[in-house]
């Protein structure tokens, strides 16, 4: 895949873009206040009449996303972590109003990004819009991926449960092209073009539509590609592109790229979310972060699966750039 395969279109402008985040893997009660001269970090401790309860923490994540755009405001909540339980407890105490969601936005199907999906749904319903959309990035969001160590019996992970979205009657969007959100808009497909890998994680079952051998249809699982991840995205007015990459399984680097070219904004304001880097070894990360700088973003906000040694570089290489994050902290952007 190519940015030749990119289908240009406007994408939507706002004053204003709040980033919550709701679930990543910790909650430090004591996290240090931090100001930054492009954004407003706000981080939660103890909250308000809730002082018996604290936000929780697991491997996952999900963001409340909300814009702005000459008093018009939207709102969407992007990834579901791991448990609904999680999910719904922070949902909770931090406050957000689901009955003021325009729509849940899906990066990809692993687990930890729509395990709370259903039930959330579930318990959220008759407070959510009647005409709710989940936009995902293509039909192949639903099939079933496995995982499992290297020569070892592959496990299913599951998938998420399109007859039980349709059942309580939210209806998919498939963006495999760029598609305009309220304020908001998905990077369609990601294009390969970088020196970036998919690195090892699920499997999937091949389709006759897949690019492999015969060999590897033969009831074979193969590695999975991830070709329905997508990005959301904004342009900030007087800012440029900020770039949510909830995994980042295509590539930091390939992701921004395409985000950039679907837009036509090249200015690159924010690099936010997971960056997949955790397992990956030093001198492939040292690569990303030579590479995103050279990009010159103004923020940077590692979270979930990004790990300790992008962290650590982007910290020595990016330290103007780079603002850590904590579950329930609120990053806001423009006016």
């Amino acid at each position: 895949m190519t940015l030749a395969t990119s289908q240009p279109f406007t994408a939507p402008l706002v004053d204003r873009l709040s980033v919550r985040l709701v679930v990543d893997s910790y909650f430090d009660l004591f996290m240090p206040k931090a100001t930054h001269p492009h954004v407003t970090i706000e981080h939660v401790s103890r909250i308000p009449g809730r002082e018996t309860s604290t936000l929780a923490g697991e491997w996952g994540l999900s963001l409340h996303l909300e814009s702005e755009k000459a008093g018009d405001t939207h709102r969407y909540l992007l990834d579901f972590g791991y448990t609904p339980e999680i999910l719904l407890r922070n949902f909770d105490l931090l406050g957000i109003a689901p009955e003021q969601l325009d729509g849940l936005i899906l990066s990809h199907s692993h687990r930890d990004h729509y395990g709370g999906l259903a039930g959330f749904v579930g318990a959220q319903r008759a407070h959510l819009r009647d005409d709710l959309k989940l936009y995902t990035g293509g039909a192949l969001t639903f099939r079933e991926k496995w995982s499992g160590p290297r020569g070892g019996e592959p496990v299913s992970v599951g998938a998420p449960d399109a007859a039980s979205l349709a059942q309580a009657r939210v209806e998919t969007v498939c963006c495999d092209h760029a598609h305009a959100l309220g304020g908001a808009f998905t990077s369609g497909a990601i294009a390969r073009q970088s020196f970036e890998r998919v690195l090892p994680n699920t499997l999937i079952e091949p389709t006759p539509a897949d690019h492999f051998t015969e060999e590897e249809r033969r009831g074979r699982l193969v590695p999975d590609k991830h070709p329905d991840e997508h990005a959301t995205c904004y342009v900030v007015q007087g800012r440029g592109l900020v770039v949510i990459s909830s995994c980042g399984h295509s590539g930091l680097i390939n992701t921004v790229k395409t985000a950039q070219a679907v837009s036509g904004v090249t200015k690159l304001h924010a690099v936010i979310g997971g960056f997949h880097l955790g397992a990956a070894p030093q001198d492939y990360i040292d690569h990303t972060v030579a590479e995103l700088k050279s990009l010159a973003p103004d923020v940077v906000v590692p979270m979930h699966c990004t790990g300790r040694g992008f962290i650590a570089a982007a910290l020595r290489e990016m330290p103007e750039q780079t603002v850590l994050s904590n579950t329930g902290s609120r990053f806001t952007f423009g006016v």
